[in-house]
């Protein structure tokens, strides 16, 4: 359970301050905090509340968004990811997970090209602040709006055309790579290389009645969450194991049974 990390967006309705009571209850020793439950809060007071809390904070969600078909519009997306960089630092997250963005119509070649030169663009800002950039694959079916990076082998080519600074890197979820037969050799790589920033667990359901919120908890769909959390292990990968899951269905149950129901999955699964 020492590596079981959970996202406040997995328990939605819960407040941050729910989530930091009823995590550690469970076992959970990581938090990794969406943008949106910091709204309106004093960075310095929740720095202070996790750490009351036990917990770690793995990483802040979300970054990233960086193609846009004007430059006023990639000048936008480089500005917020300036703010997540510094409401990082300010509550003590070592990462920022980054949903790299597409728009429809534009090439996916081009809205590449936007990510890296972004993610350039905001780098020597992350470096002076101590925070590391996770560039995360998305499904395919992304590929329209949310992320032009749809493969391990993308993200790597986009650490690569950076040069591959140490602060950049990926972030594997099971839910959006699971399918990809690369993803054994590109796991691999991601440890080579020193890119294995990050690893968040869910499940694929069949069928899945809503492509975004629909997301299984472990074992309720057909992704071999264990064989790929031991390719990631084999690399020497320490880190926590992140649940990230969006779900209709589980948001609309009572959150401390859905939490008791990750813990205990989460132990069966890594028993």
């Amino acid at each position: 359970m020492r590596r079981l990390c959970v996202h406040t967006i997995t328990t939605k309705p819960l407040s941050l301050e729910d989530c930091l009571v009823q995590f550690p209850q469970r076992g959970v020793s990581g938090i990794t905090i969406w943008r949106q439950a910091l709204e309106g809060r004093n960075l310095g007071t929740v720095a202070r509340q996790v750490r009351d809390a036990g917990l770690e904070v793995v990483s802040l969600c979300r970054g990233g968004f960086f193609p846009a078909t004007t430059p006023a519009g990639r000048q936008t997306a480089i500005d917020d990811n300036l703010k997540a960089i510094e409401q990082a630092h300010a509550i003590g997250a070592p990462l920022i997970v980054l949903v790299c963005g597409a728009v429809p119509g534009q090439s996916l070649v081009e809205s590449r090209k936007q990510i890296a030169e972004g993610i350039a663009a905001v780098l020597p800002a992350a470096e002076q602040a101590g925070v590391k950039l996770a560039i995360e694959p998305l499904h395919p079916m992304y590929a329209d709006d949310r992320s032009a990076v749809n493969t391990m082998r993308q993200a790597h080519e986009i650490c690569d055309a950076l040069g591959s600074p140490i602060a950049v890197g990926i972030a594997v979820d099971v839910y959006h790579v699971w399918w990809d037969p690369e993803l054994k050799a590109q796991i691999d790589l991601a440890g080579q290389t020193g890119r294995l920033h990050a690893f968040h667990i869910c499940d694929w359901k069949t069928p899945t009645t809503d492509f975004l919120n629909d997301r299984g908890l472990m074992g309720e769909g057909c992704i071999n969450i264990k064989q790929i959390s031991d390719w990631v292990d084999a690399t020497g990968f320490t880190g926590h194991r992140e649940v990230e899951i969006f779900s209709n269905k589980w948001w609309s149950v009572d959150q401390n049974e859905f939490l008791d129901q990750i813990a205990s999955t989460y132990a069966r699964l890594y028993s």
